[in-house]
């Protein structure tokens, strides 16, 4: 057979295994979608990436390093200087937040990379008398390294904002992480790869490989066998206990996967954190075809790793494992969450509780998966629940909650429906398509406990009638449930008497103490917090502007009450006019809390749990509320908080706490402990725990 013929044969074998192992993985949807992206016509680069060009005249530039740096960046090169000075550029461009410094370690580079680079101020540069390969220069680098975490890159990457910010976050929200890796994305924008598992025979998956980048379903953070040495980030005390990377894998390949499975091995955990993005050029730094060049101790390096970890590669899937049993299997099940709307935690309380609820889950294991009831997720709040290990299923990636369930149901572990809106439309579904699933509604609140308050506060006989046919909905879904949240003791207790055999756990707002940093001296503002959408927060703007502010500036004359919350521009301007402070919608709510003087809540309807009440208590902030505010939270007038029930009665808890640093500092130091004791993390874990069983 002559040489031609034969790289054809080969050449159509590799194909048909290639085609084989996909339809193994992927599934015949899955292959045939594959090939039809090599059809689709694409540009090489992805204007969108906003890549810097390769072939820019080299100018001298500054990296903004610091001498005491809390990440060290450790980049080996040999060659390619074109791919290392748009690198190091892209990271002048959008350095981390964190001081840092650059050390590039400079293999022996036959194209005068060393008198190129020696120009770029603020560079840390080592050169090795002689070529180390990239597992040497790595390990170089990294004992030169001072920060407390390293992050290694290749040269042939861009670093996008907020890279390394990422990366050290993953080790901050996951206390067990010992390694991060990015999302890598070629330059014509496909994805790269969000991780990578591995085979019982060594060999490995890239996840997503030539995926859009941004599909959700590659976009939330997950534990995986491997991330990718293009970019990965470890603490510098693990890497040196792990003894850095195996020489045996030098001079390159199978490198980060040994670092990895030794990593797992001490206890650690590997994280794919997709808010890290970068481009990555696979294959600059290590050009050559299979059988030739550095691309050939590709084969020969598996071999290495399959004997070093032949013990845990036992524990690894087969090699034609389908992708999907693989991921769930590295969870303890599938979890559906489902509401009105995508979580905002900068828009009402109920949404922080729901994303801390989720975290919660993720935390003990449970991969979760949330689906907005109307559809719709902005980008960035993809990008933030995905940060704390949350798939969203929104348009035009998901087709919907009934379709999800079809297709999904019998590997559902629970499903959890919030508001009673949702639930009434998606528990029959569940009960069809899930029935191995625990069905949980989440009351969020007692709907028809609020609305008959409305009714009543109103007097209008409509109200009292849509309350009425709310209260015999809900209760029948509270019935029918496997288990019911409700956020309040006196819900709970409500519920007892109205279905004594109904399943209810108490799940109230989780909040993070975040404790004061500055005393009594110097605040004087009201501070109220909440969306007009919110119809107990439109009537309590209402009483403010109409009745409590006039009674409070007969005491103090130029007090004001600041209002943090989206209302309509009509009533903001008619509400402004009446002298209330409109700020609109508040990213961050934290400076505001530690300059005003107590929080107001003066709701005269409503139910549940007032996040705006629990919210200023874990700062520390003093409230100022009504009954209706303060209800089921456990707190005692004078002691927790001051009740008011007429706008009189409003002013003159703001002229005891205005002159009583004493009373101030004790129902600070009240409502702290109040948090923490009553609205922590642990007292919610225990209820999704037990409705879970």
């Amino acid at each position: 057979m002559s040489g031609k013929l034969s790289w054809r044969y080969r050449r159509a074998l590799t194909i048909a295994q290639r085609v084989r192992s996909s339809i193994a993985l992927r599934g015949w949807r899955g292959t045939l979608s594959r090939i039809s992206q090599e059809f689709v016509s694409r540009p090489a680069i992805d204007d969108s990436l906003r890549l810097l060009p390769l072939d820019a005249p080299f100018e001298p530039f500054a990296l903004p390093s610091s001498s005491h740096p809390r990440v060290s960046i450790v980049i080996p090169v040999h060659g390619k200087l074109a791919y290392t000075l748009a690198c190091l550029r892209s990271i002048a461009a959008t350095p981390p937040t964190d001081p840092f410094e650059v050390i590039v370690v400079d293999d022996a580079s036959p194209d005068g990379t060393a008198d190129v680079l020696g120009q770029v101020a603020g560079l840390r540069l080592l050169c090795n008398d002689e070529n180390l390969g990239f597992v040497g220069s790595c390990n170089r680098g990294a004992a030169a390294c001072v920060g407390e975490f390293i992050v290694f890159l290749n040269n042939d990457t861009q670093v996008t904002a907020g890279w390394a910010d990422e990366l050290l976050r993953c080790f901050e929200l996951r206390p067990r992480c010992g390694i991060a890796g990015s999302q890598l994305v070629y330059p014509d924008g496909r994805l790269q790869e969000a991780g990578a598992w591995v085979f019982a025979d060594g060999s490995a998956w890239s996840i997503g490989r030539f995926e859009p980048r941004s599909d959700p379903s590659f976009r939330y953070a997950r534990q995986v066998d491997y991330v990718s040495g293009a970019s990965l980030a470890i603490r510098r005390d693990t890497f040196a206990t792990l003894g850095g990377f195996d020489t045996r894998f030098a001079p390159g390949y199978y490198e980060d996967t040994d670092l990895a499975f030794a990593a797992r091995a001490a206890g650690f955990e590997v994280w794919y954190m997709p808010t890290s993005v970068l481009v990555h050029a696979e294959g600059i730094s290590s050009a050559g075809a299979p059988d030739s060049g550095m691309k050939r101790f590709q084969a020969i390096h598996r071999g290495t790793f399959a004997e070093k970890w032949r013990d845990a590669l036992a524990r690894q899937p087969r090699p034609d494992t389908p992708l999907p049993r693989i991921a769930r299997e590295r969870y303890r099940g599938t979890i559906l969450v489902v509401d009105g709307a995508t979580p905002d935690a900068s828009r009402d309380s109920g949404s922080l509780r729901l994303i801390s609820i989720m975290r919660l889950l993720v935390d003990d294991g449970w991969h979760v998966a949330f689906a907005p009831d109307d559809g719709r997720a902005t980008d960035t709040a993809i990008r933030d629940l995905g940060r704390w290990g949350v798939e969203v299923l929104a348009r035009p990636w998901s087709d919907g909650v009934p379709s999800w369930l079809a297709r999904h149901g019998e590997t559902v572990h629970a499903v959890v429906l919030c508001r009673h809106p949702v639930a009434a439309q998606y528990a029959p579904l569940v009960r069809r398509h899930a029935p191995g699933a625990r069905l949980i509604f989440d009351t969020v609140d007692l709907h028809f406990l609020r609305e008959e308050r409305a009714a009543e506060q109103a007097g209008i006989a409509s109200l009292s009638r849509q309350a009425s046919a709310t209260r015999q909905q809900e209760l029948k879904l509270i019935a029918d449930a496997d288990t019911t949240f409700v956020v309040s003791d006196y819900e709970r207790e409500l519920l007892a008497t109205l279905l004594p055999d109904a399943r209810v756990e108490l799940l109230s707002n989780i909040h993070e103490v975040h404790g004061r940093t500055r005393g009594h001296a110097g605040r004087r503002d009201l501070l109220f917090v909440g969306g007009f959408g919110h119809p107990p927060n439109a009537d309590a703007m209402r009483w403010m502007a109409e009745a409590i502010l006039p009674a409070l500036r007969r005491v103090v004359p130029d007090v004001r009450i600041l209002v943090a919350g989206d209302v309509p521009d009509g009533e903001r301007r008619s509400l402004a006019a009446s002298g209330l402070t409109m700020l609109g919608r508040v990213p961050d709510l934290a400076p505001l809390m530690e300059a005003a003087l107590a929080s107001i809540a003066p709701l005269r309807f409503g139910a549940g749990v007032k996040g705006k009440v629990n919210m200023a208590m874990s700062h520390g902030l003093p409230v100022i509320g009504t009954a209706v505010a303060v209800e089921g939270m456990r707190l005692t007038d004078g002691v927790d908080v001051l009740t008011a029930v007429t706008p009189d009665d409003v002013a003159d808890a703001y002229r005891r706490l205005a002159t009583d640093a004493g009373l101030w500092l004790s129902l600070s130091d009240r409502s702290i402990d109040h948090v923490a004791e009553h609205f922590s993390a642990d007292a919610a874990r225990v209820a999704l725990q037990s409705a879970l069983l």
